[in-house]
Protein backbone atom coordinates (compact mmCIF):
# COMPACT_ATOMS: atom_id res chain seq x y z
CA UNK A 1 0.00 0.00 0.00
CA UNK A 2 1.79 3.05 -1.17
CA UNK A 3 0.91 5.68 1.65
CA UNK A 4 2.48 7.41 4.13
CA UNK A 5 -0.50 6.04 6.39
CA UNK A 6 -1.29 2.97 8.24
CA UNK A 7 -3.55 1.94 10.29
CA UNK A 8 -2.70 2.39 14.37
CA UNK A 9 -1.15 5.74 13.36
CA UNK A 10 -1.92 8.67 15.20
CA UNK A 11 -2.27 12.06 12.55
CA UNK A 12 -3.13 15.40 14.93
CA UNK A 13 -4.83 13.05 17.14
CA UNK A 14 -7.00 11.20 14.95
CA UNK A 15 -6.36 7.62 15.11
CA UNK A 16 -6.01 5.91 12.00
CA UNK A 17 -8.64 2.71 11.44
CA UNK A 18 -9.30 0.15 8.99
CA UNK A 19 -8.54 0.92 4.98
CA UNK A 20 -12.32 1.16 3.90
CA UNK A 21 -11.00 2.12 0.17
CA UNK A 22 -8.55 2.72 -2.39
CA UNK A 23 -9.02 4.35 -5.26
CA UNK A 24 -7.08 6.99 -8.07
CA UNK A 25 -7.93 9.82 -5.94
CA UNK A 26 -6.92 8.63 -2.64
CA UNK A 27 -7.27 6.02 0.29
CA UNK A 28 -10.04 6.29 2.60
CA UNK A 29 -9.90 4.85 6.54
CA UNK A 30 -11.83 4.74 9.50
CA UNK A 31 -10.65 7.15 12.26
CA UNK A 32 -11.36 7.83 16.02
CA UNK A 33 -11.39 11.39 16.80
CA UNK A 34 -9.40 13.46 19.79
CA UNK A 35 -11.80 14.07 22.21
CA UNK A 36 -12.24 17.63 21.94
CA UNK A 37 -12.52 17.30 18.00
CA UNK A 38 -15.45 14.48 18.51
CA UNK A 39 -18.12 15.52 15.82
CA UNK A 40 -20.66 13.18 17.25
CA UNK A 41 -20.74 11.41 14.26
CA UNK A 42 -18.30 8.35 12.64
CA UNK A 43 -15.74 9.91 10.65
CA UNK A 44 -13.18 9.07 7.86
CA UNK A 45 -9.87 10.30 6.71
CA UNK A 46 -9.15 10.57 2.75
CA UNK A 47 -5.59 10.87 2.25
CA UNK A 48 -3.37 10.53 -1.45
CA UNK A 49 -1.16 7.96 -2.36
CA UNK A 50 2.21 9.14 -2.11
CA UNK A 51 4.69 6.35 -3.04
CA UNK A 52 6.15 4.08 -5.52
CA UNK A 53 3.41 3.41 -8.28
CA UNK A 54 1.35 6.04 -7.20
CA UNK A 55 0.07 8.76 -10.20
CA UNK A 56 0.92 12.26 -9.72
CA UNK A 57 -3.40 12.84 -10.67
CA UNK A 58 -4.30 11.45 -7.41
CA UNK A 59 -2.24 14.16 -5.82
CA UNK A 60 -3.74 16.79 -7.58
CA UNK A 61 -7.13 15.68 -7.49
CA UNK A 62 -6.60 15.56 -3.69
CA UNK A 63 -5.80 18.87 -3.94
CA UNK A 64 -8.57 19.70 -5.88
CA UNK A 65 -10.96 18.13 -3.13
CA UNK A 66 -9.18 19.52 -0.26
CA UNK A 67 -9.91 23.14 -1.68
CA UNK A 68 -13.17 22.70 -3.16
CA UNK A 69 -15.08 20.26 -0.12
CA UNK A 70 -15.27 22.16 2.84
CA UNK A 71 -16.68 25.06 1.01
CA UNK A 72 -20.02 23.22 0.61
CA UNK A 73 -22.73 23.11 2.91
CA UNK A 74 -25.43 21.26 2.80
CA UNK A 75 -26.54 18.28 3.60
CA UNK A 76 -26.08 16.67 0.04
CA UNK A 77 -22.10 16.76 1.12
CA UNK A 78 -20.42 15.09 3.39
CA UNK A 79 -19.61 17.37 6.86
CA UNK A 80 -16.04 18.07 6.64
CA UNK A 81 -14.88 18.16 10.30
CA UNK A 82 -10.73 18.81 9.64
CA UNK A 83 -7.95 19.19 7.00
CA UNK A 84 -4.70 18.65 7.45
CA UNK A 85 -1.57 19.97 5.20
CA UNK A 86 1.53 18.71 7.12
CA UNK A 87 4.24 18.27 4.48
CA UNK A 88 4.10 14.63 3.10
CA UNK A 89 1.02 13.62 4.95
CA UNK A 90 -1.72 15.66 4.01
CA UNK A 91 -5.27 14.39 4.98
CA UNK A 92 -8.93 15.31 4.77
CA UNK A 93 -11.40 14.46 7.58
CA UNK A 94 -15.45 13.89 6.73
CA UNK A 95 -18.54 12.74 7.71
CA UNK A 96 -18.89 8.74 7.01
CA UNK A 97 -22.30 9.18 5.48
CA UNK A 98 -24.92 6.47 6.16
CA UNK A 99 -26.94 4.56 3.53
CA UNK A 100 -26.71 2.28 0.62
CA UNK A 101 -24.21 3.01 -2.09
CA UNK A 102 -26.10 3.52 -5.85
CA UNK A 103 -23.59 1.03 -6.85
CA UNK A 104 -25.48 -1.40 -5.46
CA UNK A 105 -28.55 -0.10 -6.54
CA UNK A 106 -27.41 -0.68 -10.15
CA UNK A 107 -26.82 -4.30 -9.07
CA UNK A 108 -29.77 -4.85 -8.47
CA UNK A 109 -31.20 -2.76 -12.50
CA UNK A 110 -33.48 -2.50 -13.85
CA UNK A 111 -35.71 -0.71 -11.37
CA UNK A 112 -39.15 -0.65 -11.43
CA UNK A 113 -40.19 2.92 -12.64
CA UNK A 114 -41.97 4.16 -9.54
CA UNK A 115 -38.48 3.53 -7.70
CA UNK A 116 -36.09 4.76 -10.68
CA UNK A 117 -38.17 8.18 -10.43
CA UNK A 118 -37.62 8.52 -7.08
CA UNK A 119 -33.63 7.53 -6.93
CA UNK A 120 -32.95 9.91 -10.18
CA UNK A 121 -35.05 12.68 -8.32
CA UNK A 122 -32.98 12.36 -5.86
CA UNK A 123 -29.40 12.34 -7.11
CA UNK A 124 -30.75 14.99 -9.62
CA UNK A 125 -31.14 17.08 -6.09
CA UNK A 126 -27.68 16.45 -4.89
CA UNK A 127 -26.18 17.79 -8.30
CA UNK A 128 -28.19 21.25 -7.96
CA UNK A 129 -27.62 22.10 -4.69
CA UNK A 130 -23.28 22.00 -5.56
CA UNK A 131 -24.01 23.41 -9.05
CA UNK A 132 -25.92 26.26 -7.30
CA UNK A 133 -22.33 26.59 -4.71
CA UNK A 134 -20.58 27.38 -8.60
CA UNK A 135 -19.08 23.65 -8.46
CA UNK A 136 -19.20 21.37 -11.34
CA UNK A 137 -18.58 17.33 -10.18
CA UNK A 138 -17.41 16.20 -13.23
CA UNK A 139 -17.19 12.55 -12.29
CA UNK A 140 -21.03 11.68 -11.24
CA UNK A 141 -21.14 7.75 -11.01
CA UNK A 142 -23.21 5.43 -9.22
CA UNK A 143 -19.91 4.97 -6.88
CA UNK A 144 -19.83 8.68 -6.28
CA UNK A 145 -23.34 8.40 -4.69
CA UNK A 146 -25.01 7.15 -1.60
CA UNK A 147 -28.71 7.21 -0.76
CA UNK A 148 -29.21 7.67 2.83
CA UNK A 149 -31.99 5.46 4.72
CA UNK A 150 -34.63 8.49 4.23
CA UNK A 151 -33.91 8.79 0.48
CA UNK A 152 -31.81 11.67 0.19
CA UNK A 153 -28.74 11.38 -1.89
CA UNK A 154 -25.39 12.47 -1.15
CA UNK A 155 -22.52 13.32 -3.57
CA UNK A 156 -18.87 11.70 -3.04
CA UNK A 157 -15.48 12.42 -4.50
CA UNK A 158 -14.77 15.80 -5.51
CA UNK A 159 -11.29 15.12 -6.87
CA UNK A 160 -12.30 16.20 -10.78
CA UNK A 161 -14.57 19.00 -9.68
CA UNK A 162 -14.34 22.65 -10.86
CA UNK A 163 -15.24 25.47 -8.89
CA UNK A 164 -15.96 28.75 -10.58
CA UNK A 165 -14.25 30.54 -7.84
CA UNK A 166 -10.62 29.35 -8.01
CA UNK A 167 -8.78 27.92 -11.21
CA UNK A 168 -8.79 24.77 -12.89
CA UNK A 169 -5.98 22.55 -11.52
CA UNK A 170 -7.14 20.24 -14.24
CA UNK A 171 -6.65 22.76 -16.58
CA UNK A 172 -3.02 21.65 -17.84
CA UNK A 173 -3.95 17.74 -17.52
CA UNK A 174 -4.50 17.10 -21.35
CA UNK A 175 -3.65 13.56 -21.53
CA UNK A 176 -6.35 13.11 -18.58
CA UNK A 177 -10.19 12.60 -19.90
CA UNK A 178 -11.34 13.67 -16.17
CA UNK A 179 -14.26 11.71 -15.77
CA UNK A 180 -15.31 8.03 -15.50
CA UNK A 181 -15.76 6.01 -19.16
CA UNK A 182 -18.89 4.90 -18.89
CA UNK A 183 -20.34 8.29 -17.73
CA UNK A 184 -18.25 11.11 -19.31
CA UNK A 185 -19.81 13.97 -21.31
CA UNK A 186 -18.58 14.34 -24.95
CA UNK A 187 -17.68 18.48 -24.05
CA UNK A 188 -15.15 16.75 -21.57
CA UNK A 189 -13.90 14.42 -24.02
CA UNK A 190 -13.11 17.41 -26.27
CA UNK A 191 -11.35 19.23 -23.18
CA UNK A 192 -14.48 21.67 -21.99
CA UNK A 193 -14.82 21.17 -18.28
CA UNK A 194 -16.91 24.57 -17.36
CA UNK A 195 -20.53 23.57 -18.01
CA UNK A 196 -22.87 22.58 -15.46
CA UNK A 197 -25.12 20.27 -18.16
CA UNK A 198 -21.41 17.77 -18.25
CA UNK A 199 -23.15 16.27 -15.03
CA UNK A 200 -26.49 15.86 -16.50
CA UNK A 201 -25.13 13.51 -19.27
CA UNK A 202 -23.57 11.73 -16.66
CA UNK A 203 -26.74 11.56 -14.64
CA UNK A 204 -28.64 10.70 -17.90
CA UNK A 205 -25.85 7.72 -17.95
CA UNK A 206 -26.47 6.39 -14.70
CA UNK A 207 -30.16 6.87 -15.03
CA UNK A 208 -30.05 4.89 -18.39
CA UNK A 209 -27.95 2.15 -16.31
CA UNK A 210 -30.61 2.16 -13.43
CA UNK A 211 -33.52 1.54 -15.64
CA UNK A 212 -31.93 -0.83 -18.09
CA UNK A 213 -29.02 -2.51 -16.19
CA UNK A 214 -26.57 -1.45 -18.86
CA UNK A 215 -24.75 1.54 -19.47
CA UNK A 216 -25.65 3.69 -22.45
CA UNK A 217 -22.54 3.32 -24.22
CA UNK A 218 -20.95 0.70 -22.47
CA UNK A 219 -17.65 0.74 -20.76
CA UNK A 220 -15.14 1.35 -23.52
CA UNK A 221 -11.25 1.11 -22.63
CA UNK A 222 -9.58 4.00 -24.99
CA UNK A 223 -10.18 7.13 -25.10
CA UNK A 224 -11.33 6.38 -28.97
CA UNK A 225 -14.17 4.15 -27.78
CA UNK A 226 -15.10 7.55 -25.74
CA UNK A 227 -15.25 9.73 -28.12
CA UNK A 228 -17.45 7.68 -30.24
CA UNK A 229 -20.06 9.16 -27.85
CA UNK A 230 -19.60 12.29 -29.58
CA UNK A 231 -21.94 10.57 -32.47
CA UNK A 232 -23.40 7.60 -31.20
CA UNK A 233 -26.65 7.33 -30.45
CA UNK A 234 -28.10 5.12 -27.69
CA UNK A 235 -30.01 2.29 -27.46
CA UNK A 236 -33.61 3.73 -26.65
CA UNK A 237 -34.08 1.97 -23.08
CA UNK A 238 -37.19 0.84 -24.11
CA UNK A 239 -35.50 -0.98 -26.36
CA UNK A 240 -33.95 -3.34 -23.79
CA UNK A 241 -36.87 -2.72 -21.06
CA UNK A 242 -40.21 -2.71 -23.15
CA UNK A 243 -42.23 -1.94 -19.64
CA UNK A 244 -40.60 1.53 -19.05
CA UNK A 245 -42.83 4.34 -19.59
CA UNK A 246 -42.17 6.67 -22.22
CA UNK A 247 -41.90 10.14 -20.08
CA UNK A 248 -38.85 8.26 -18.14
CA UNK A 249 -37.52 7.46 -21.75
CA UNK A 250 -38.01 11.03 -22.85
CA UNK A 251 -36.27 12.45 -19.43
CA UNK A 252 -33.31 9.92 -19.83
CA UNK A 253 -32.73 10.39 -23.89
CA UNK A 254 -33.26 14.22 -23.25
CA UNK A 255 -30.25 14.51 -20.53
CA UNK A 256 -28.07 11.77 -22.84
CA UNK A 257 -27.95 14.00 -26.07
CA UNK A 258 -24.59 15.16 -27.25
CA UNK A 259 -25.17 18.62 -27.86
CA UNK A 260 -24.88 20.29 -24.57
CA UNK A 261 -27.45 22.85 -25.28
CA UNK A 262 -29.81 20.44 -26.18
CA UNK A 263 -29.77 19.01 -22.47
CA UNK A 264 -32.13 20.01 -19.43
CA UNK A 265 -30.50 23.42 -18.56
CA UNK A 266 -30.38 22.70 -15.21
CA UNK A 267 -30.73 19.56 -12.65
CA UNK A 268 -33.46 21.01 -10.92
CA UNK A 269 -35.35 20.63 -14.18
CA UNK A 270 -34.66 16.94 -14.66
CA UNK A 271 -35.80 16.45 -10.89
CA UNK A 272 -39.05 18.29 -11.39
CA UNK A 273 -39.72 15.95 -14.21
CA UNK A 274 -38.89 12.95 -12.68
CA UNK A 275 -41.27 13.78 -9.65
CA UNK A 276 -44.02 14.94 -12.29
CA UNK A 277 -43.61 12.28 -15.04
CA UNK A 278 -47.34 13.55 -16.09
CA UNK A 279 -46.29 16.44 -17.05
CA UNK A 280 -43.30 15.66 -19.07
CA UNK A 281 -43.84 17.01 -23.40
CA UNK A 282 -43.36 13.95 -24.93
CA UNK A 283 -41.33 13.98 -28.30
CA UNK A 284 -40.04 11.05 -30.57
CA UNK A 285 -37.45 10.16 -27.97
CA UNK A 286 -40.49 8.74 -25.98
CA UNK A 287 -41.83 6.43 -29.28
CA UNK A 288 -38.50 5.22 -30.11
CA UNK A 289 -38.57 1.23 -29.03
CA UNK A 290 -35.81 0.07 -31.23
CA UNK A 291 -31.70 1.23 -31.64
CA UNK A 292 -31.05 3.82 -34.33
CA UNK A 293 -30.36 1.72 -37.50
CA UNK A 294 -27.30 1.84 -39.73
CA UNK A 295 -28.24 4.56 -41.50
CA UNK A 296 -29.21 6.77 -38.96
CA UNK A 297 -26.07 6.15 -36.93
CA UNK A 298 -24.06 6.95 -40.13
CA UNK A 299 -25.95 9.90 -40.76
CA UNK A 300 -25.31 10.87 -37.39
CA UNK A 301 -21.44 10.71 -37.54
CA UNK A 302 -21.16 12.40 -40.94
CA UNK A 303 -22.63 15.24 -39.28
CA UNK A 304 -20.87 15.05 -36.47
CA UNK A 305 -17.24 14.95 -38.32
CA UNK A 306 -15.10 18.34 -37.13
CA UNK A 307 -17.72 20.01 -35.19
CA UNK A 308 -17.07 20.95 -31.36
CA UNK A 309 -19.89 20.02 -29.26
CA UNK A 310 -21.32 23.13 -28.13
CA UNK A 311 -20.67 24.17 -24.51
CA UNK A 312 -21.06 27.70 -22.58
CA UNK A 313 -18.52 29.62 -21.55
CA UNK A 314 -16.37 28.33 -18.36
CA UNK A 315 -17.77 29.77 -14.88
CA UNK A 316 -15.60 33.01 -14.52
CA UNK A 317 -16.48 35.40 -11.61
CA UNK A 318 -17.66 38.48 -12.87
CA UNK A 319 -16.31 42.41 -11.86
CA UNK A 320 -13.19 43.23 -11.05
CA UNK A 321 -11.05 40.95 -9.59
CA UNK A 322 -7.52 40.52 -11.66
CA UNK A 323 -6.37 36.79 -12.11
CA UNK A 324 -2.90 37.05 -11.35
CA UNK A 325 -0.56 33.65 -12.29
CA UNK A 326 2.79 34.12 -10.37
CA UNK A 327 5.62 31.49 -11.86
CA UNK A 328 8.05 30.71 -9.52
CA UNK A 329 10.84 28.01 -9.83
CA UNK A 330 11.16 25.46 -7.07
CA UNK A 331 13.07 23.18 -8.87
CA UNK A 332 16.28 26.13 -7.82
CA UNK A 333 15.11 27.78 -4.07
CA UNK A 334 18.48 29.50 -3.96
CA UNK A 335 17.58 31.36 -7.67
CA UNK A 336 18.78 35.06 -7.12
CA UNK A 337 15.37 35.70 -8.75
CA UNK A 338 13.43 34.63 -6.01
CA UNK A 339 13.25 37.77 -3.32
CA UNK A 340 12.53 40.16 -6.33
CA UNK A 341 9.74 38.17 -7.58
CA UNK A 342 8.51 37.86 -4.63
CA UNK A 343 8.57 41.70 -3.86
CA UNK A 344 6.76 42.39 -7.13
CA UNK A 345 3.93 40.05 -6.09
CA UNK A 346 3.06 41.86 -3.21
CA UNK A 347 3.37 45.19 -4.98
CA UNK A 348 0.86 43.68 -7.65
CA UNK A 349 -1.22 42.68 -4.41
CA UNK A 350 -1.10 45.73 -2.83
CA UNK A 351 -2.70 47.39 -5.68
CA UNK A 352 -5.91 45.25 -5.96
CA UNK A 353 -7.63 43.64 -2.67
CA UNK A 354 -9.92 41.85 -4.46
CA UNK A 355 -7.10 40.17 -6.58
CA UNK A 356 -6.73 35.85 -7.19
CA UNK A 357 -3.39 34.52 -7.29
CA UNK A 358 -2.19 31.39 -8.99
CA UNK A 359 1.52 30.21 -8.07
CA UNK A 360 2.55 27.75 -10.49
CA UNK A 361 5.83 25.68 -10.67
CA UNK A 362 6.57 23.63 -14.06
CA UNK A 363 8.51 20.39 -12.87
CA UNK A 364 10.59 17.83 -14.61
CA UNK A 365 9.32 14.22 -14.45
CA UNK A 366 10.52 11.95 -12.08
CA UNK A 367 12.98 9.76 -13.43
CA UNK A 368 11.69 6.47 -15.35
CA UNK A 369 11.60 3.97 -12.22
CA UNK A 370 11.40 5.59 -9.80
CA UNK A 371 13.82 6.06 -6.49
CA UNK A 372 14.13 4.52 -3.18
CA UNK A 373 13.67 7.84 -1.72
CA UNK A 374 9.51 9.27 -1.11
CA UNK A 375 10.88 12.15 -3.45
CA UNK A 376 12.34 10.34 -5.97
CA UNK A 377 8.90 8.85 -6.85
CA UNK A 378 6.50 10.86 -8.79
CA UNK A 379 3.59 11.37 -6.53
CA UNK A 380 5.86 12.05 -4.12
CA UNK A 381 8.05 14.76 -5.76
CA UNK A 382 4.70 16.31 -7.06
CA UNK A 383 3.54 16.68 -3.30
CA UNK A 384 7.54 18.12 -1.96
CA UNK A 385 7.17 20.48 -4.49
CA UNK A 386 4.14 21.67 -3.50
CA UNK A 387 5.57 22.67 -0.41
CA UNK A 388 8.10 23.86 -1.42
CA UNK A 389 5.90 26.41 -3.15
CA UNK A 390 4.09 26.42 -0.04
CA UNK A 391 6.72 27.74 1.91
CA UNK A 392 7.96 30.29 -0.83
CA UNK A 393 4.19 31.66 -0.82
CA UNK A 394 4.08 32.11 3.28
CA UNK A 395 5.70 35.00 3.61
CA UNK A 396 3.10 36.85 1.39
CA UNK A 397 0.48 36.41 4.53
CA UNK A 398 -2.10 35.70 1.68
CA UNK A 399 -5.33 34.98 2.12
CA UNK A 400 -6.00 31.39 1.46
CA UNK A 401 -9.38 32.35 -0.28
CA UNK A 402 -7.45 34.14 -3.17
CA UNK A 403 -4.85 31.87 -3.16
CA UNK A 404 -4.19 28.65 -5.20
CA UNK A 405 -1.03 26.51 -5.66
CA UNK A 406 -0.25 24.38 -8.72
CA UNK A 407 2.50 22.12 -9.04
CA UNK A 408 2.29 20.75 -12.95
CA UNK A 409 5.17 18.26 -14.49
CA UNK A 410 5.90 19.73 -17.73
CA UNK A 411 8.89 19.33 -20.91
CA UNK A 412 7.89 22.43 -22.05
CA UNK A 413 7.47 24.83 -19.28
CA UNK A 414 6.84 28.19 -21.00
CA UNK A 415 3.45 26.21 -22.87
CA UNK A 416 2.48 25.13 -19.59
CA UNK A 417 2.02 28.18 -18.07
CA UNK A 418 0.20 29.81 -21.34
CA UNK A 419 -1.98 26.80 -21.25
CA UNK A 420 -3.18 27.95 -17.48
CA UNK A 421 -3.47 31.40 -18.50
CA UNK A 422 -6.20 30.89 -21.43
CA UNK A 423 -8.03 28.27 -19.55
CA UNK A 424 -8.16 30.16 -16.59
CA UNK A 425 -8.84 33.77 -17.97
CA UNK A 426 -5.25 35.23 -16.46
CA UNK A 427 -5.46 38.98 -16.65
CA UNK A 428 -1.63 38.80 -15.72
CA UNK A 429 1.28 36.34 -15.69
CA UNK A 430 4.11 37.37 -13.42
CA UNK A 431 7.52 35.95 -14.29
CA UNK A 432 11.38 36.18 -13.71
CA UNK A 433 13.31 36.98 -16.52
CA UNK A 434 17.21 35.38 -16.70
CA UNK A 435 19.39 36.10 -14.14
CA UNK A 436 22.61 38.59 -14.46
CA UNK A 437 25.15 35.43 -15.05
CA UNK A 438 23.61 34.42 -18.33
CA UNK A 439 21.05 37.47 -19.19
CA UNK A 440 22.79 38.32 -22.53
CA UNK A 441 22.14 35.08 -24.41
CA UNK A 442 19.21 33.26 -22.61
CA UNK A 443 16.65 35.83 -23.03
CA UNK A 444 16.12 35.19 -27.01
CA UNK A 445 15.48 31.25 -25.53
CA UNK A 446 13.72 31.74 -21.94
CA UNK A 447 11.11 30.39 -20.78
CA UNK A 448 10.02 34.24 -19.68
CA UNK A 449 10.73 35.45 -23.91
CA UNK A 450 8.52 32.45 -25.35
CA UNK A 451 5.53 33.37 -22.41
CA UNK A 452 5.89 37.42 -23.44
CA UNK A 453 5.54 36.58 -26.92
CA UNK A 454 3.05 34.33 -27.04
CA UNK A 455 0.55 35.35 -23.60
CA UNK A 456 -3.25 35.83 -23.97
CA UNK A 457 -2.74 38.40 -21.28
CA UNK A 458 -0.52 41.14 -20.05
CA UNK A 459 2.81 40.06 -18.54
CA UNK A 460 5.10 41.27 -15.93
CA UNK A 461 9.30 40.37 -16.19
CA UNK A 462 10.91 41.22 -12.70
CA UNK A 463 14.76 40.90 -13.47
CA UNK A 464 17.17 40.92 -10.76
CA UNK A 465 18.57 44.35 -9.94
CA UNK A 466 22.14 44.58 -11.12
CA UNK A 467 25.03 46.63 -8.60
CA UNK A 468 23.73 50.23 -8.00
CA UNK A 469 20.06 50.04 -9.64
CA UNK A 470 16.72 49.78 -7.29
CA UNK A 471 15.70 46.78 -5.37
CA UNK A 472 12.15 47.57 -6.42
CA UNK A 473 11.36 45.40 -9.26
CA UNK A 474 9.77 46.65 -12.19
CA UNK A 475 7.88 45.55 -15.37
CA UNK A 476 9.74 45.14 -18.39
CA UNK A 477 7.15 44.33 -20.35
CA UNK A 478 3.48 45.69 -19.82
CA UNK A 479 1.10 45.75 -22.73
CA UNK A 480 -2.97 46.47 -21.78
CA UNK A 481 -2.33 45.97 -18.18
CA UNK A 482 -5.95 44.80 -17.16
CA UNK A 483 -7.81 47.34 -14.71
CA UNK A 484 -7.48 47.15 -11.32
CA UNK A 485 -3.86 45.89 -11.61
CA UNK A 486 -1.57 48.83 -13.35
Amino acid sequence: MSTQIRPGDTIDGFVIGDCLHKGGNGYVYRVRPPPERDAGYPLLMKVPGVGPGEPTLGVVSFEIEQTILPLLTGSHVPRVVAVGDDAMRPYLVMEEIAGEGLAAQVARAPLDAAELAQVGAALADALQSVHRQQVIHLDVKPENFIVRTGGEAVLLDFGFARHARYPDLLAEAKTFAAGSAAYVSPEQLQGHRGDPRSDIFALGAVLYELATGEPPFGEPATFAGMRDRLWRLPSPPRSLVPSLPPPLQEIILHCLETRADRRYSTAAHVAFDLRHPDQVQLTRRAEWTAGAGLGRQLRSWWRSRGVAVPVSAPPTVAGSAPVILVAVDTEHPDDERHPALRRATQALVAMNAEFRLMFVSAIEAAALGEGARLEDTASGKHLDHRNRLRMWVAPLELPASRTSLHVVESADPAETLLDLARVNHVDLIVIGAPGTSDRALAWWRSVASTVTANAPCSVHVVRTPERGESATPRPQIRANPPMGVA
